[in-house]
């Protein structure tokens, strides 16, 4: 039996596969090794893996992850699932190539992430070939919904935000200022906490349609000038992307990148379907 994942800083999606080739699919939260240390991953694996899953009989486990692109925090994610599972071979490896296995397979071309974060890259069919570094929550992440969380948080704190959406604003989450700041710099994994809040453009979408557009459309747009277009020859490829934000406001992400001249490929939620298909069918090849 083996176990593929698909981790991303909020959420990671699993899929068992057992020996009758048999598909089971489970949900834990995410493990980005810039937040999470080795400890709370194992003590969050142990609390929140499913009860049927048999971890003794694993043999192999490939793990992919927002965050695992340097050997230190592959390590700290490595060694946190050797103790949990403790009979199989352990790979883990970066969310970015999950991304282009999933989205591009053994074709060249241009994937992207944006989700609780942003990355993008380009990819050869077997290898990421060039990767420009979004900098993560604090001095980059364009596009993402960290970007657009803080935007939003901002426009309230500041009372910006349209008066009736405010009022929604503070019915759903009864945030004061220092709420916000607390969350921010005082407790962990303030990424996480900013970009819960684009969920919250996309439920009120059709009732502020002007409001969420300007505000999506300014996160894509900086998504654009500051990454995509910094790669070489963008336009001769299509824009695949991988993530709850580009795929909850992909007509907007359309939208940007025809401006940009960039044709519009696949755009998935998750790819853990597509991560099994690779694995499974193209990996062995």
């Amino acid at each position: 039996m083996i176990v593929i994942a698909d981790g991303g800083s909020t959420k990671t999606n699993w899929c068992l596969i057992n020996e009758a080739g048999r598909k089971i699919y489970f949900n834990t939260e995410g493990y980005n090794p810039y937040f999470s240390k080795e400890e709370y991953i194992v003590k969050s694996l142990n609390e929140t893996l499913p009860d049927h899953l048999e971890r003794e009989k694993l043999t192999g486990v490939y793990y992919y992850g927002a965050g695992c692109s340097t050997e230190a925090n592959v390590k700290i994610v490595a060694d946190a699932m050797k103790q949990v599972f403790t009979n199989a071979e352990i790979y883990v490896g970066h969310d970015l190539l999950a991304a282009c296995r999933a989205l591009l397979g053994d074709q060249p071309g241009f994937a992207a992430i944006l989700g609780t974060g942003t990355n993008t890259c380009l990819y050869d069919g077997k290898e990421i070939t060039l990767n420009i570094d979004s900098l993560g929550y604090f001095l980059g992440d364009e596009g993402s919904g960290s970007f657009i969380g803080k935007r939003i948080l901002s426009d309230y704190m500041k009372g910006y935000m349209p008066k009736g959406l405010r009022e929604i604003f503070f019915d759903n989450y009864a945030l004061t200022n220092e709420d916000i700041f607390e969350n921010i710099y005082n407790k962990p994994l303030p990424n996480r906490f900013c970009a819960g809040f684009s969920k919250f453009l996309y439920d009120y979408k059709d009732q502020y349609e002007d409001y969420v557009f300007s505000n999506v459309e300014y996160a894509f747009t900086a998504f654009f000038d500051n990454l995509v277009t910094h790669y070489p020859n963008y336009k001769d490829h299509q824009l695949n992307c991988i993530g709850s934000v580009g795929y909850s406001f992909r007509d907007i992400l359309s939208i940007v990148a025809d401006r940009y001249e960039m044709g519009v490929g696949k755009i998935v939620r998750s790819p853990i379907d597509d991560l099994v298909h690779y694995h499974l069918e193209i990996a062995g090849k």
